[in-house]
C-alpha cells in the first residue's frame, strides 16, 4: 500500500519525465544526453552512489537499505528506433527521423520513479536495489553485455525486467516461465556465379536460378529438419540480383533472419543453412557465401522467479488482471543477464484504443497507455520485496 500510494504522488513526474525524453530520442549507442539527463534526475532525487558510462552510455544506481539483504537488479532499456513519427502530441519527437516507438521513455521514467520511492524511504528496507539504465537494446550486439562486462551483475542476486507493451490492453499483466522471447539471427547469403548473355545461358552460371532454388529450400529447413515439438522461423526477406532482362545475372544476395526458443535448434538451424547453401550453389555451378551474424539469444525466464513475479502480480492487480503470456519471435538482449542470474523479463499491458494506443512497437504512430508506467513500476517493486521477503526466511 505504501508503494503505491507513492507511485499515485509520483505520476506525475513519470508522465513529465516520460515525454521529454520522447520529445529528444537518441539511437542506439548514441544516448549521449539522454544519459546525461537521468543523471541529472537522479542526482535531484539526491542519489549519491551513481555510475555512469557503463556499457557505453549506461548509467547504474544503488540506493541501500539499512538492513543487510541480497542485491535485486532492475533494468530499463533506454534507446529510440531510425522512424519519422507520425503521430501528432504535444510531446512529439523534435529529432527527425528518430522516435521512442518502443515504449523505451517510458521504461526509464517508469525506473527513475522506482529511484525516487526507495530513496523516499530513507533506508527503510533490507538489502541493495541496482537499477540499469541500460542504451542500445535495439541494435546488436546491444547494450547488455558491454554493461555485464562493466560489472552491472556483480554480486546481483536477481533481476526483474518489466516492457510495456502494447498488443496487451493495459491494466493486465503477461507472465511465461521458461523460454518467452525469441533468439533472433541474421544472414547473408552471397551467391557468386558467372553472368553473361541472356540468349547464351550454355556459357553462364545463373546466380538467379541458384539462388532461387536456395531459398525454396531454406524454407524447408523448419519443416523438415526441426521437430514439430519445437518452435522456429526462418525467413528470406530480401533478393537482390540483376540489372536488365537480357543479361543473365553473376551475383544474387539473399537475406534472412532466424527466430528459435532453444539453443539446440538455434544450432541445427543455423548448420541446415551452411549444408544446403554449401551443396546447391555448387549443383549450379556457382559459390555460395555464408555470412551468419548470431544476435540475441532466447529470453529464458527463471521459472521460480517467473512464479515469484506471477503472485506479485496477483497481490497487487488480483489474479484476473495477470496471465500467461504466449511465446514472442521478438527478441530482447534481457536474455544475456537471464544466461548469468536468476530473473524474469514480463510484459505489463501498454494498448488502449481509447488513447489511439493500437499501433505495434516500431509503428511511425506508436504509443501507449501511460498509465502502465505506474502499473510497471508497482510490479518491479512488488517483485523485488518478495525476493526479499523470501531470502530473509
Amino acid at each position: 500500500m505504501e508503494a503505491m500510494l507513492t507511485m499515485d504522488r509520483l505520476m506525475p513526474s513519470m508522465v513529465a519525465n516520460r515525454r521529454h525524453l520522447h520529445r529528444h530520442p537518441e539511437l542506439s549507442f548514441q544516448e549521449k544526453e539522454t544519459s546525461s539527463w537521468i543523471l541529472s534526475k537522479l542526482v535531484e532525487l539526491g542519489c549519491v552512489d551513481v555510475r555512469t558510462g557503463v556499457g557505453g552510455h549506461g548509467v547504474v544506481v544503488e540506493l541501500k537499505g539499512s538492513e543487510p539483504g541480497p542485491v535485486i537488479a532492475l533494468r530499463a532499456d533506454m534507446d529510440a528506433l531510425p522512424i519519422q513519427e507520425e503521430k501528432e502530441s504535444e510531446y512529439r519527437s523534435t529529432i527527425p527521423g528518430v522516435m521512442h516507438a518502443c515504449g523505451h521513455d517510458a521504461h526509464t521514467a517508469s525506473l527513475l520513479g522506482i529511484a525516487a520511492y526507495y530513496q523516499s524511504l530513507q533506508g527503510g528496507f533490507k538489502g541493495t536495489r541496482r537499477l540499469l539504465f541500460q542504451p542500445a537494446e535495439e541494435l546488436t550486439p546491444g547494450g547488455a553485455l558491454p554493461m555485464i562486462k562493466d560489472g552491472a551483475l556483480d554480486g546481483v542476486d536477481a533481476i526483474y525486467g518489466v516492457h510495456l507493451w502494447s498488443p496487451v490492453p493495459a491494466g493486465q499483466v503477461s507472465i511465461r516461465g521458461g523460454a518467452f522471447m525469441a533468439g533472433v539471427d541474421e544472414f547473408t547469403i552471397d551467391i557468386i556465379g558467372r553472368g553473361g548473355h541472356g540468349g547464351m545461358p550454355q556459357d553462364t552460371a545463373d546466380a538467379i536460378v541458384a539462388g532461387s532454388a536456395l531459398v525454396q529450400a531454406l524454407h524447408t529447413v523448419v519443416s523438415r529438419n526441426v521437430s514439430p515439438l519445437d518452435t522456429a522461423v526462418l525467413t528470406i526477406g530480401s533478393f537482390q540480383a540483376g540489372e536488365a532482362s537480357n543479361i543473365i545475372a553473376g551475383h544474387c544476395r539473399l537475406k534472412g533472419t532466424v527466430r528459435s526458443f532453444d539453443l539446440r535448434v538455434r544450432d541445427r538451424v543455423r548448420s541446415r543453412i551452411e549444408e544446403l547453401v554449401r551443396s546447391i550453389c555448387a549443383g549450379f555451378g556457382t559459390e555460395g557465401r555464408l555470412n551468419y551474424r548470431e544476435g540475441y539469444p532466447p529470453v529464458i525466464n527463471d521459472a521460480a522467479e517467473a512464479e515469484r513475479c506471477r503472485c506479485a502480480a496477483v497481490d497487487l492487480f488480483g489474479p484476473e488482471a495477470v496471465g500467461e503470456s504466449e511465446l514472442i519471435t521478438a527478441g530482447e538482449d534481457f536474455a544475456y543477464y537471464l544466461e548469468r542470474i536468476p530473473g524474469c523479463f514480463l510484459f505489463v499491458g501498454a494498448g488502449n484504443p481509447e488513447l489511439d494506443a493500437i499501433y505495434p512497437h516500431h509503428h511511425p504512430r506508436f504509443d501507449l497507455d501511460e498509465s502502465s508506467m505506474h502499473q510497471s513500476a508497482l510490479l518491479l517493486i512488488g517483485c523485488a520485496e518478495r525476493f526479499v521477503s523470501h531470502w530473509s526466511e
